[in-house]
């Protein structure tokens, strides 16, 4: 049952993604103001509260990503992203970045933009179907 969760989480934080995004791309300018009122907000508290949980503990550890065998050193991954898109935006070198070659090392942990990611079978139903019917079982 807690993969059906997640499956669900995942799909509505896609879905309101790629409703930001299509209004972005397609809406006019007052009804950009009016998402950019309502929606910044909620953004930018959402980046201030995942990056508190990324905030390192007096031995420069992130807690959220260092595990009791593997210690993880600030900046981690989530900061490092944070600052590309945040505050180097379209300025960032193209290199190959720390966060870059972790995804590159762990491909299933990758996060692909839902336009360039390959559905999985729990989302054969539609663009962001929850559950494939016939892989639940009773």
């Amino acid at each position: 049952m807690d993969q059906v969760l997640g499956q669900v989480l995942r799909n509505a934080v896609w879905e309101r993604l790629d409703m930001l995004s299509d209004l972005a791309n397609r809406a006019d300018a007052q009804s950009l103001v009016s998402v950019a009122r309502s929606e910044l907000p909620r953004l930018t508290e959402g980046w201030r509260a995942m990056l508190q949980a990324h905030e390192p503990d007096e031995r420069g550890d992130c807690p959220t990503c260092s595990t009791r065998w593997h210690r993880c050193k600030a900046p981690c991954s989530v900061w490092q992203v944070a600052h590309e898109h945040l505050v180097a935006g379209g300025l960032a070198p193209q290199a190959r970045t720390a966060v870059r070659a972790q995804e590159e090392a762990h491909p299933t942990r990758r996060r692909v933009p839902n336009q360039a990611r390959r559905a999985t079978p729990a989302e054969t139903t539609g663009r962001h179907a929850l559950v494939n019917p016939r892989a639940v079982t009773a």
